[in-house]
């Protein structure tokens, strides 16, 4: 199964999206938008960035463990994922956004 966008509010009514992997697990996580459609926007961005090397920045944690941002062209941090035990897992969830950040699945949950 493919993966998909969740398009959700928080408590606080700002937007946020998730990229799902087709097992359903979350492997990426927007920042909160103010409006839909800048959520909207940042699904599009995760689209058009997923598939470039050079638009992941592999980070560790000051707790030691791994994850990474997907930026945009302009530097701008798009997603964020979750935090890993292993370099190895980090990576393959970098791979994992490769496979699915094309979705053009949105489940929107607003």
């Amino acid at each position: 199964m493919a993966g998909w966008f969740e398009l959700s509010t928080s408590s606080d009514g700002q937007y946020r999206f998730v990229l799902k992997a087709g097992n359903g697990e979350t492997i990426l996580t927007s920042e909160l938008y103010k409006a839909k459609a800048s959520a909207e926007s940042g699904i599009a961005s995760v689209q058009a960035n997923s598939a470039a090397d050079e638009r992941y920045e592999k980070k560790v944690a000051s707790n030691g463990k791994f994850h990474f941002n997907l930026k945009a062209a302009n530097h701008q941090v798009i997603g964020t994922s979750q935090l890993y035990t292993t370099e190895q897992s980090r990576d393959a969830g970098i791979a994992s956004v490769k496979i699915n950040g094309s979705s053009k699945t949105v489940k929107d949950n607003t």
